[in-house]
């Protein structure tokens, strides 16, 4: 058969088109694929696998989901989990906090993620690496939602999709900004947990306080201000020590019947409060989304808030 320079002219115009929609097709799947690849972590140089399916990431559970991922199991305290990610990981089996090994193989991962070496339980680093890959974040990575969201959505090959969530928190927070401006002014909140008959102060950087001063632009009260920089492990204060808290807005999550609060509420201390006085105080039985500082933990808290203020 012979073939006219037209029709060799069709054929190679036809298989530059093929190749052209090859390679948009491949960069267009880039979202959903990641090869295996040697990464650098809070220990060293590891092989991060490639497109992992069953993932532990203890407490981490947020940004998987944020990225569109389900854990292979989910943190938990005793039978207290991340009570505001539910619609999502119902289904998902629990795994405790201190990450037992026997239930760590039980889970049969193909990855281990942890937020930093202090938490691991000593000596179960190297028991961790024979079940799965393991990788350990450098705490620079993890001083902020943000940047520990963009690591992970650039070792599962999301970087995309995490940069979307950030943009489409920032917009929320914008927005939610104004209206909290607009409903409260310059008065001030803080926010406090009740666990097990004693009271945490939420410092000025420690979890949704960084949503209430910084996203939101609410005034901090002196007294939250005076607490400093958070430390890694929680103080409980004294109920005297709240005399001198001077904020107008109060939030406050505590478990339904939680001991703490009858006690709280009895005292002289706590009426003299001014958001007591003011009648601006809003309880929440859920502390999932106080105490954890992640994308969709912050979105729960700016709509709660919202909710409060503006009743």
């Amino acid at each position: 058969m012979v073939i006219s320079k037209k029709s060799w002219f069709t054929m190679i115009c036809l298989a530059c088109l093929m190749l052209v929609l090859g390679a948009c097709s491949s960069n267009n799947s880039s979202e959903e694929s990641s090869s295996e690849k040697k990464v650098t972590d809070a220990v060293g140089e590891m092989t991060f696998p490639a497109n992992p399916k069953k993932i532990l990431a203890p407490n981490m559970e947020d940004y998987l989901v944020t990225l569109g991922l389900t854990p292979a199991a989910q943190w938990s305290i005793g039978t207290s989990v991340h009570t505001y990610l539910q619609d999502k990981l119902a289904d998902v089996p629990l795994i405790s906090w201190d990450m037992p090994i026997e239930d760590v193989i039980e889970a049969e991962p193909d990855l281990i993620m942890f937020e930093s070496e202090a938490a691991i339980q000593e000596g179960m680093y190297e028991e961790y690496t024979k079940v799965a890959p393991t990788y350990v974040f450098k705490s620079e990575d993890t001083e902020d939602w943000r940047t520990q969201l963009t690591v992970m959505g650039e070792l599962f090959g999301k970087k995309d999709t995490a940069e979307k969530a950030i943009e489409d928190y920032e917009q929320k927070a914008e927005d939610a900004k104004a209206q909290v401006k607009e409903a409260i002014g310059d008065e001030s909140a803080a926010i406090i947990w009740v666990t097990g008959g004693q009271f945490f102060v939420f410092e000025g950087d420690r979890y949704a306080s960084n949503v209430l001063y910084k996203d939101l632009g609410i005034k901090m009260p002196t007294y939250i201000s005076d607490l400093g920089e958070s430390q890694d492990v929680w103080q409980a204060i004294s109920l005297e020590a709240l005399a001198d808290l001077d904020a107008d807005h109060l939030f406050i999550a505590a478990a339904a019947n939680e001991e703490g609060i009858e006690t709280l509420e009895n005292s002289s201390v706590y009426k003299s409060i001014p958001a007591v006085e003011k009648d601006q105080v809003y309880f929440f039985e859920d502390s999932s989304n106080w105490t954890t500082n992640a994308k969709i933990a912050n979105d729960v808290t700016i709509d709660l808030v919202l909710e409060s203020i503006k009743k």
